[in-house]
C-alpha cells in the first residue's frame, strides 16, 4: 500500500456529519482560500449524509467525498456492526484514525468540522524536508492555568486521568502529554504500527481500543512514543482552539482577536458544544436550550 511505502503522500481530511454542514461549508471556503499547495481534501460523511454535503458543497476537483462506511471497511477485521450500532461521537474517532487504511497515504492532517483556516498554509506547516510530519505534543499548561485561574480543577482532573489510562496501556512513565487539540497530523506507520504490534496480537481492533479508551488522540500519540515510527518532532497546536465557552469569554475580555492570532495559528477552532449558532437541522437547540447556554455564558465570562 502507497501509505507505507516511505513516500511523502500527503492529503487534508475531515470527518463530519449532517449537524455540521454548515460549519463544514465554513472549513471547505477557508481551505479553497489558503491552501496554497492545494492539497486534496478528503471529507467523510455518513452515506446517508453524502447526498446532501455534495449537493450543498459541490464536488469540485481537489475535493473528495468518502463515506465513513467505505472507511470502516477498509480493515477486513473490523465488525462493520461496530459502526452501525455505536455513537456517532465514539465511531467518529475510529473513522478519523483508520482513514490512512482507504486512502493509501503516508500521512494526513485530520481536522475536525469545527476547524476554520485564517491564513495561508503549505505542506511545509505539516512535513519536514524529509516528509517527516510533525506532532502535536505538549503539555497544556496554557490551558490548565487558566482553568485554575478560574476554580475549575475538574479541567485538571480530567486531563490528568485521561493520560494515566493511556500511560498505563503501554507503561510509560513520565509527564502527560496532550497529543492534540485538532487539527493533528498522523503518520500511517504509527497506526499500522499500533495495530501490528499491540492489537494484532491481542486478537483486537482499533474498534476494541476505543471501545476501552476513548481518546483517539492520546492512542496515537503514546503508540509514537512507545513504537517509535517515525522521528519525533514536536510541535504545539496548530489551530487556536476554544474547549470551552469560559475559555473563549477569557481570552476576548483579555484583547485576544482572529485578527491577532496569524502569527501564531494556521486557524481558529470552537467546540460545537458550546458554540451551536452553527448547527444545522435537527441538531439545532432549542430556544430555552440557547437561553439557558447564553446566561451560562455570562456567568462564566463575569467570574
Amino acid at each position: 500500500m502507497s501509505g507505507m511505502s516511505g513516500g511523502s503522500s500527503f492529503v487534508l481530511f475531515c470527518k463530519s456529519y449532517s449537524g455540521d454542514l454548515k460549519r463544514m461549508q465554513r472549513l471547505w471556503q477557508s481551505v479553497r482560500l489558503f491552501n496554497r499547495n492545494r492539497i486534496p481534501l478528503y471529507i467523510s460523511v455518513p452515506q446517508a449524509d453524502r447526498k446532501l454535503f455534495e449537493q450543498t458543497i459541490g464536488t469540485p476537483e481537489d475535493l473528495i467525498w468518502v463515506s465513513d462506511e467505505d472507511i470502516a471497511r477498509a480493515n477486513p477485521r473490523a465488525d462493520l456492526t461496530h459502526y452501525q450500532s455505536w455513537d456517532g461521537r465514539l465511531s467518529q474517532q475510529v473513522v478519523k484514525s483508520e482513514f490512512w487504511r482507504y486512502a493509501g497515504c503516508d500521512s494526513y492532517l485530520c481536522l475536525d468540522s469545527e476547524s476554520e483556516f485564517i491564513r495561508d498554509f503549505t505542506q511545509n506547516d505539516f512535513l519536514d524536508a524529509h516528509g517527516n510530519p510533525y506532532t502535536v505534543m505538549h503539555q497544556a499548561k496554557e490551558l490548565l492555568q487558566l482553568a485554575a485561574n478560574k476554580g475549575m480543577a475538574q479541567v485538571a482532573e480530567s486531563f490528568c486521568r485521561e493520560s494515566a489510562a493511556l500511560k498505563a496501556v503501554f507503561g510509560r512513565v513520565g509527564p502527560d502529554y496532550d497529543f492534540g487539540p485538532t487539527p493533528v497530523i498522523w503518520s500511517a506507520r504509527v497506526w499500522h504500527d499500533l495495530d501490528e504490534q499491540y492489537l494484532k496480537p491481542r486478537g483486537q481492533t482499533l474498534w476494541d481500543a476505543i471501545a476501552e479508551r476513548p481518546a483517539e488522540l492520546r492512542w496515537y500519540g503514546e503508540a509514537l512514543l512507545q513504537f517509535k515510527s517515525i522521528p519525533l518532532l514536536p510541535i504545539e497546536p496548530l489551530f487556536r482552539v476554544y474547549h470551552y465557552d469560559w475559555q473563549f469569554d477569557t481570552l476576548r475580555h483579555m484583547g485576544e482577536r482572529p485578527e491577532n492570532l496569524e502569527t501564531q495559528y494556521l486557524g481558529i477552532l470552537c467546540q460545537s458544544n458550546w458554540q451551536y449558532e452553527l448547527d444545522y437541522g435537527a441538531q439545532k437547540k432549542s430556544s430555552l436550550s440557547r437561553a439557558n447556554r447564553w446566561l451560562k455564558r455570562k456567568l462564566a465570562a463575569s467570574r
